[in-house]
């Protein structure tokens, strides 16, 4: 039963962020926002509400390994599946602002993320308001390159709407359906629940980042598909890890602190990736791609 509730979660998280790529594109235009700023936002947050699911009712039950580690291994599915395989897919153009702004903030963020675990406390307050600062200067940005985008619609307001809403129930409601089933698959094998937060919880809340990211690159919207990965990573560690913090102090693991320096030498190969010559080729997304296999490795041995 669980292999096939584990198949019905795949499929409606794929046809689900179909629906709600096409939505939320439209939407971009009708708004005259660029793509980029709704994948940083908008399509950001909503294919990491099932990372928000987990790692909160994970800190309300007391589950600190899987509250922290759900949050790391995602970025680190994040960075370097979703990305590497948009660009294996099909080499992309950075987008400036992304390169300018969002990268750097990202890794800056990493580092703040490892600090704090080093220091064993997360300070909840720092990364809300972090957060909120973040949402804040994404809504000035848009406001101030309405004129740049797209004046074609491709589908009427209310339909866009409909295309957004319907997609992200499909996609979290198929997330959950993947995450809970693959637990209960992985602990027929024995394995620790850090593990499963770092692997199989991470990998399955993070595959509405992966099927919306491929299914803009398909498109031929590269700009939503690197905007939908980095913007996932900041809300992820601002939002998720600030509210599960807010909920129940978080203790920090040894392999957590190690995990995060990983997440952040990461966040680090894919800026320089991303910054030569200002493009993702297909060879760095295979580098990206085996650099997560080697992790998992690791983690396999370790």
């Amino acid at each position: 039963m669980e292999y096939l509730l584990l198949l019905i979660g795949f499929v409606l998280l794929i046809k689900g962020a179909d629906f709600f790529v096409d939505g939320s594109s439209s939407l971009a235009r009708i708004m005259k926002v660029p793509s980029v700023i709704i994948g940083l936002t908008i399509v950001a947050m909503g294919t990491s509400a099932p990372e928000a699911s987990v790692s909160v009712n994970a800190a309300l039950a007391g589950s600190n390994d899987i509250a922290i580690s759900n949050v790391i291994g995602s970025n680190l599915f994040n960075g370097l599946v979703v990305v590497g395989v948009c660009a294996f897919m099909a080499g992309f153009k950075t987008n400036p602002e992304i390169l300018k702004r969002d990268m750097p903030l990202n890794i800056i963020v990493t580092a703040i993320l490892c600090i704090m675990l080093l220091d064993r406390h997360i300070n909840h307050i720092i990364l809300l308001i972090s957060m909120a600062v973040y949402i804040a200067v994404m809504v000035i940005s848009a406001l101030k390159n309405r004129e740049t985008a797209d004046e074609c619609k491709i589908l009427s307001l209310p339909k866009s709407l409909i295309f957004i809403i319907g997609g992200l129930i499909a996609v979290i409601f198929g997330g959950t359906l993947v995450v809970d089933n693959a637990c209960l698959i992985a602990k027929d094998f024995g394995v620790s629940e850090n593990f499963i937060g770092l692997t199989i919880i991470a990998i399955g809340t993070s595959l509405p980042e992966l099927v919306t990211s491929i299914t803009a690159t398909r498109k031929g919207d590269s700009g939503l598909a690197l905007g939908n990965a980095i913007g996932s990573n900041l809300f992820n560690i601002l939002f998720i890890l600030g509210m599960s913090a807010t909920i129940c102090p978080l203790n920090v693991l040894s392999e957590s602190i190690i995990d995060c320096i990983i997440l952040l030498v990461s966040a680090v190969i894919l800026y320089v990736f991303a910054r030569t010559k200002k493009t993702m080729n297909r060879w760095e997304g295979i580098v990206c791609v085996f650099l997560y296999v080697g992790y998992t490795a690791y983690l396999l041995i370790r």
